[in-house]
């Protein structure tokens, strides 16, 4: 069994545990988002699913798709880009903790990392501090990926 459909397997078994149904459709666009080494936007995923399965999906119809795979905690929504990638840990069983997003600005290839919930508490606190409150602990960092970043040395 290849990779890709672990994941999605066990997006499936994450779904059914919710009361929820991965339907076929949900499976091409998760699935390209999982093959993807890059945030993807709706449109971006609307041309891949009909590269790699030959249906045409509306973009409103991707958009809802996502909101639902947002929800169950299968994708991430990157807000700085408007693009959207698989969560890293779908075939994880434990927690965690928040997700940190390094994109790299050259090639928009994206990394999820974890932030743990001592640095988050001291963010939090710093956030409060300022009298601000903290609506999400979602991290978006702009970088230059070690590839990008060795061929821009040359």
């Amino acid at each position: 069994m290849s990779k890709l459909q672990t994941v999605i397997d066990h997006a499936e078994e994450h779904c059914k545990a919710n009361g929820s149904r991965l339907t076929n459709k949900r499976k091409q666009v998760l699935s390209s988002l999982i093959k993807s080494q890059k945030a993807l936007s709706a449109y971006d995923i609307v041309n891949l699913c009909r590269e790699d399965f030959g249906e045409s999906i509306l973009a409103m119809s991707v958009y809802r798709i996502l909101d639902f795979l947002e929800s169950e905690h299968l994708v991430h929504k990157l807000n700085i880009a408007n693009k959207y990638v698989a969560c890293s840990h779908i075939t994880c069983d434990h927690d965690h903790g928040v997700p940190q997003f390094l994109i790299c600005k050259e090639c928009d290839k994206v990394k999820e990392i974890s932030v743990s919930k001592s640095t988050l508490n001291e963010l939090k606190a710093s956030v409060e501090k300022a009298e601000f409150h903290l609506v999400t602990p979602q991290l978006e960092m702009n970088c230059i990926c070690s590839n990008c970043h060795s061929n821009n040395i040359h």
